[in-house]
């Protein structure tokens, strides 16, 4: 008896997965609208401009959840060109930064001073703690990834550095 168990179970088990290759090689499988909002590419990447409280130039891809939301998750993709800047500023939330390409350089305090940037190539990660005060460059295009709790807000140590200030 157990072993007709077993053997049934195994045979139902091996057909299941003989439908799933059918199924995922025909379209069948194909993902949803709502789906594909979950998943994202790097050739498909939702890329758009940024919000007017960085420097214009760079493009802003929103992955999850609401970045300008009152609470809640986001992760967006910041991508940079070269040479790059974002003044001395701060957030009021934890920021979890990941290089994904390019040489991203990050400097702490209150002022902009190249020569103590750090950099950080490809791969490397760090956080924000709140009301760290950093300012950014960037080597090469970059892209970040970003994530966070909502909302995101930019406090600019000097305030006339605030773009979104700037007509």
């Amino acid at each position: 008896m157990k072993r007709n168990l077993c053997l049934g179970l195994t045979l139902a088990l091996l057909a299941g997965i003989a439908w799933m290759n059918h199924a995922s090689s025909s379209g069948v499988l194909a993902a949803s609208p709502a789906a594909e909002k979950n998943v994202f590419t790097p050739d498909g990447m939702p890329y758009g401009p940024a919000p007017s409280f960085v420097p214009p130039g760079a493009q802003l891809a929103v992955l999850e959840g609401n970045p300008l939301a009152s609470s809640g998750d986001y992760t967006v993709r910041l991508k940079m060109p070269d040479g790059y800047r974002i003044a001395p500023h701060w957030h009021p939330q934890r920021e979890n930064v990941t290089v994904l390409s390019g040489t991203l350089k990050v400097g702490m305090g209150d002022r902009f001073d190249e020569g103590a940037m750090g950099s950080f190539p490809a791969g490397s990660f760090a956080y924000l703690d709140p009301n760290m005060h950093h300012y950014v460059m960037t080597s090469g295009e970059v892209v970040v990834q970003i994530h966070g709790m909502s909302p995101v807000q930019f406090n600019y140590i000097n305030a006339d550095d605030d773009p979104s200030r700037k007509k």
